[in-house]
C-alpha cells in the first residue's frame, strides 16, 4: 500500500524565517522539529517550530513535487499562501492528532 505525504511550512516566532519540508508522517515530523531532534538542522538553528501551513497528498511523490514548487517561489508568494490558509498564523500543530 502506498503512503501519502504532506508538504508543510514552519516559521519562527517572528515569522522572519520560513522552512519548507515534506513528510509522510506530519505529526511526528513536526514534533521532531519542535523538540529539536536534529539540533544542528536549519529549523533548530532558526527556531522554526510553528506550523503555519500544510497540504496533504495521496502519494509522497506528489508532495515532493509540490515542495519543490513552493521552494522555488518568491518569499511573498509563500507568505500569501500561509495568509490564505492560516490568516492568524496559528500553530496548526495543535490541530493535528
Amino acid at each position: 500500500m502506498e503512503q501519502g505525504g504532506c508538504v508543510y511550512i514552519l516559521s519562527n516566532f517572528k515569522h522572519t524565517v520560513l522552512y519548507i519540508g515534506v513528510t509522510s508522517e506530519l505529526y511526528f515530523r513536526i514534533k521532531e522539529h519542535k523538540e529539536k531532534f536534529y539540533p544542528k538542522s536549519f529549523s533548530a538553528k532558526y527556531n522554526c517550530n510553528t506550523l503555519g501551513f500544510f497540504e496533504q497528498f495521496s502519494t509522497i511523490e506528489e508532495a515532493i513535487i509540490r515542495e519543490k514548487q513552493i521552494k522555488n517561489w518568491k518569499r511573498s508568494w509563500k507568505i500569501n499562501l500561509i495568509n490564505e490558509f492560516n490568516p492568524n498564523w496559528d500553530d496548526l500543530f495543535l490541530t493535528l492528532e
